[in-house]
């Protein structure tokens, strides 16, 4: 599949109040999907995090910067959000969370979806796969080095373990073109997606990473050297309208 063209993209977790998450899933999958496509965005997935109960986590992609600023200013100052603002505000405890992030290379967009997304209330194509997230995070940027790393290194292992990558993205620093909706700033992110096609084969991925030997000899002494922190991992569950599923 080619590449979706999606050269800036947000990560955006949500911290929701206890009971919630559902209530914005159904608002969101209803009314926010296709008003903020007719401007210019492209939601490209949204998800259930199965470690955490009150956590939403989705994706949303755009042309540029500037095009960005165009589409937000567009859904948030249009009609669709104001009249559902509130109900949507009202499950939110944190919506600040968010990594502003573009393709590492020219591979490493998210892929077009195979088919149309369902519509409200229509049952889904096939059955939902998951989606891993692994969020490293750089004592410096992840350069050009980094990236072929990946590519010869850590992609091969991660394929070979049972893994379907999806993509791989990196911190894009250009300037909040729509201040109103924070991103995380002086942060230094590389951030890949990979598909299972069940919890129990995500589980198994997992297992055989840590148990290969050319992960501990030929991925982690490189990886360890460059991360400030430890990694984040979402497990993720696709909602019923998520294009990526």
């Amino acid at each position: 599949m080619e590449a979706a063209r999606c050269p800036v993209v947000e990560l955006r977790q949500y911290t929701l109040h206890p009971g919630q998450r559902d209530v914005l899933i159904d608002l969101f999958d209803r009314e926010f999907v296709e008003p903020q496509e007719a401007v210019g965005a492209t939601v490209l997935g949204q998800f259930r995090d199965l470690d955490d109960p009150d956590r939403f986590v989705w994706l949303r992609g755009f042309e540029d910067m500037p095009r960005r600023a165009e589409a937000l200013e567009s859904f948030y100052g249009g009609p669709v959000w104001r009249a559902h603002r509130d109900e949507a505000n009202a499950t939110m405890i944190d919506s600040d969370d968010v990594l502003l992030l573009r393709p590492a290379s020219t591979g490493g967009g998210f892929p077009v979806p195979p088919g149309a997304r369902p519509a409200p209330g229509e049952p889904a194509p096939s059955p939902p796969s998951l989606v891993l997230a692994t969020v490293w995070y750089g004592h410096g940027p992840f350069d050009a080095t980094f990236v072929e790393f990946f590519q010869q290194r850590v992609r091969p292992v991660l394929t070979e373990t049972g893994a379907e990558p999806l993509a791989y993205l990196r911190s894009e620093h250009a300037p909040n073109t729509f201040p109103a909706l924070p991103v995380r700033t002086n942060e230094e992110v590389f951030v890949w997606f990979a598909r299972f096609a069940d919890e129990a084969r995500l589980e198994r991925h997992l297992n055989r990473v840590r148990l290969s030997r050319r992960w501990r000899e030929e991925v982690l002494p490189t990886l360890s050297a460059r991360l400030a922190r430890p990694a984040q991992r979402l497990r993720l569950a696709p909602t019923e309208r998520s294009a990526l599923r």
